[in-house]
């Protein structure tokens, strides 16, 4: 029987916020959507994901995680299991989803399923994590179940392990990567709405940055600054010439998640914004409005983001599409001086000065 979060007559560790009848469209990144949608349009795409629904081992996956993890409950990890229901409570998520535990070193989490979503996380993400970290996972993972996006992840992975199987036949292989790689570029902006519900769950911006730094540096708190973290992100995503712009796009093309120095600086962003303020004050789209929702208002958004992004963007690239937006003069003088920033000698010296140094 599926239990449901309201059974329970547990009382949090602290009080949080709940918001009643929540749409994932309050909390998700303006271009998950939207790549959602481009995704579905994808030619080919909507034969792909028929297809394979009903081929999906989705029946032998439940039961490989039923008969080699430990299912989390109140018998069984039992701090896990109140923050799953207490994450239920605080998103609204009238079924609980199934929780696991399953042994692996690597710090991971994920939801996956077709009919049902489940949430499954490593014993290297538990022992990893304290308990308010713990939580903005687990919150994490039950956005992501709200959100609709356990499918696709689904269908992610499979894909994925499919691409590497059929890589011997030209054709096939390019027609899976191409939406295997399509796939990679949704659920990294998914991503980033799974991180705003761990914050709606947690309430805790500074546990959510630890988590991240975890992630990246591991257990070593002591000698980690969230400053020093976040600055970081800024350095890479401002640092660098044209060559650097593209290395940054082929590095993330093959990756589900993004940086964790960027997810923490969007997360931290996104904190700080009046959506945000407005959220926690209960000022957010209801669950009973998505059937009216416009899909060209999601459209309109991520334009908006986009553009927002690209203007204040620091990145070389990005200072590029600026210029050629704006008309800039003496285009082919910039885009030389942004290939080879940082190369040329200081102080104007020519090529003669070059030649001494390398003889």
């Amino acid at each position: 029987m599926t239990e449901s979060p309201h059974d329970s007559e547990r009382v949090p560790s602290r009080n949080r916020r709940r918001f009643p009848g929540i749409s994932s469209r309050a909390y998700e990144h303006p271009t998950d959507r939207s790549a959602l949608v481009a995704l579905r349009k994808l030619t080919g795409f909507d034969t792909v994901f028929r297809t394979l629904s009903g081929l999906l081992p989705e029946r032998s996956m439940r039961l490989m995680y039923l008969s080699d993890s430990v299912r989390v409950g109140e018998r069984q990890f039992v701090h896990l299991h109140e923050m799953l229901l207490d994450a239920c409570q605080i998103l609204d998520l009238e079924k609980v989803p199934p929780m696991y535990v399953t042994q692996d070193p690597t710090p991971n989490a994920m939801c996956v399923g077709l009919d049902e979503p489940i949430i499954v996380v490593s014993t290297g993400l538990v022992e990893l994590l304290d308990e308010e970290e713990m939580r903005a996972v687990v919150g994490h993972e039950v956005g992501h179940a709200l959100s609709g996006h356990a499918v696709y992840r689904t269908l992610l992975m499979y894909l994925t392990k499919l691409a590497v199987r059929v890589s011997w036949i030209p054709l096939g292989a390019v027609a899976i990567t191409a939406i295997v790689t399509a796939l990679n570029e949704w659920f990294r902006k998914s991503e980033l709405s799974a991180d705003r519900a761990g914050l709606l769950v947690g309430q805790d911006l500074k546990a959510s940055m630890r988590g991240l730094m975890k992630l990246a540096g591991g257990n070593h708190l002591h000698e980690m600054n969230v400053d020093a973290f976040l600055e970081q992100a800024e350095e890479y995503e401002a640092g660098g010439d044209l060559r650097d712009s593209v290395l940054k796009i082929l590095n993330v093309l093959p990756r589900s998640h993004p940086f964790t120095t960027i997810r923490a600086a969007e997360l931290k962003k996104w904190h700080a914004s009046r959506d945000f303020q407005r959220l926690m004050d209960g000022h957010y789209p209801r669950r009973d409005e998505d059937s009216t929702s416009s899909v060209s208002d999601s459209f309109r958004e991520a334009g908006a983001h986009y553009a927002d992004t690209v203007r204040t963007s620091k990145d070389p690239l990005m200072g590029l599409v600026r210029d050629i937006a704006g008309g800039a003069g003496d285009l082919g003088g910039k885009l030389r001086d942004s290939v080879f920033r940082g190369t040329r000698p200081a102080g104007g010296e020519g090529a003669a000065g070059a030649e001494g140094a390398g003889a």
